[in-house]
């Protein structure tokens, strides 16, 4: 029996770790870069158990508004620190391939 509840407290635990890890499909509203803030319309953020909606959060690392624009569409992971809701990573729309 200890070996059981064993196994599903370790299982419980790395379905945690593999929810955080999870990117969120988002469209770019509005970008602040004075601010260095960023504000998504974003599909269900698990990690966060928030539901879509459009909202503004804090980038981590400024460099990253650099790389996308209004109505551009991507992956981001956030989380909360410090109170604030912060993007920890931003994968910018795919270039096209040209031939």
């Amino acid at each position: 029996m200890k070996k059981l509840l064993s196994l599903l407290a370790l299982s419980l635990a790395f379905a945690g770790v593999a929810r955080a890890d999870e990117l969120t499909d988002g469209e770019v509203r509005k970008v602040d870069k004075a601010a260095g803030k960023l504000t998504l319309k974003h599909g269900e953020i698990k990690n966060l158990e928030m539901p879509p909606m459009t909202m503004i959060f804090v980038v981590k690392d400024k460099a990253l508004l650099e790389r996308v624009k209004a109505g551009d569409k991507v992956r981001f992971k956030a989380a909360r620190e410090g109170g604030a809701l912060v993007v920890t990573e931003l994968q910018p729309p795919s270039t096209p391939v040209t031939k």
